[in-house]
């Protein structure tokens, strides 16, 4: 039985076309030369020929290996360990559900469930139209705006299932879509060229590049003693440091946390103290 008939896609040859390959050797030689070894390049190179196709093929593997001097077997281990590369033709917009535990538990499973049905696709399943993608993903680090959907690795945060299906129904419109914070959208080919690690040209990327939302910053206010009315007054007897603490003298009762304070080593059992050994211990129990 054939691949057309198991319904399987058909993986393009060993070659990429002349001008094609040029330009990504070019592109290759570029990226290598950033690294002290080549093999450390293989990860850029496997997002380098992701761009070209929108997934990494048998030819994408078999250029990477040629350039880098590798196998085809090194290079497919990497390239099947990590779930950035997509080993299949996918949609313009890769829309991911976080349904790790905060997510989950905030509605990122209800979401998941409810896009699955609105789509008519499963898990890292393509729309019809070739424009979005579905699938699970694990956390993204955003929990204090969960439940998170990530469009292309760019977030959308405190989701619902009706801005959800909003989401995905606007990137099959080809409407224009802002994710909540960071950079502008673009389509799955420009993100693997991003990272790559060319140049970014999306209008405000690099302003975007590295910015917290006010959910992330209100910890970081908090421990510094910032609050909506103005400064928390400074604690009359804050602990002693581990560091500074007698060896002898345990930590204040104002001490935040047991754990924390400091202790002799054989605190957890008194009736067998653990000092120093001495040579002379060490050879007498011998």
């Amino acid at each position: 039985m054939t691949d057309i008939q198991l319904g399987m896609p058909q993986l393009p040859g060993p070659e990429y076309p002349a001008e094609v390959r040029t330009r990504l050797e070019a592109d290759a030689r570029e990226v290598i030369s950033r690294y002290p070894d080549s093999r450390s390049a293989l990860l850029p190179l496997l997002h380098l020929v992701q761009s070209e196709e929108g997934y990494v093929t048998r030819t994408g593997l078999q250029f990477c290996a040629d350039m880098l001097e590798l196998t085809t077997a090194e290079v497919t281990a990497v390239a099947t360990f990590y779930s950035m590369y997509r080993r299949k033709p996918s949609g313009d917009y890769q829309v991911g559900v976080c349904t790790n535990t905060l997510c989950a538990v905030l509605g990122g499973d209800e979401i998941f469930d409810a896009l699955q049905k609105h789509l008519g696709v499963g898990n890292s399943e393509t729309t019809e139209d070739g424009k979005v993608t579905l699938e699970h993903i694990e956390c993204n680090a955003a929990c204090d705006f969960a439940p998170v959907v990530m469009v292309n690795w760019e977030f959308f945060d405190n989701q619902t299932i009706e801005s959800a299906k909003k989401l995905v129904d606007d990137l099959r419109a080809g409407r224009e879509v802002a994710p909540t914070r960071g950079a502008p959208l673009c389509d799955f080919k420009k993100t693997a060229r991003i990272l790559a690690g060319f140049p970014d040209e999306r209008p405000g990327a690099i302003e975007a590049s590295g910015s917290a939302g006010d959910a992330s910053l209100a910890g970081l206010r908090l421990a510094k003693g910032v609050t909506e009315g103005g400064t928390v007054p400074p604690r009359t007897e804050p602990p002693l440091d581990a560091a500074q603490a007698p060896e002898d003298e345990q930590a204040p009762p104002t001490h935040p946390s047991s754990h924390d304070a400091p202790q002799k080593s054989a605190a957890s059992d008194p009736e067998h103290p653990a000092g120093p050994v001495s040579r002379e211990s060490e050879e007498g129990e011998r």
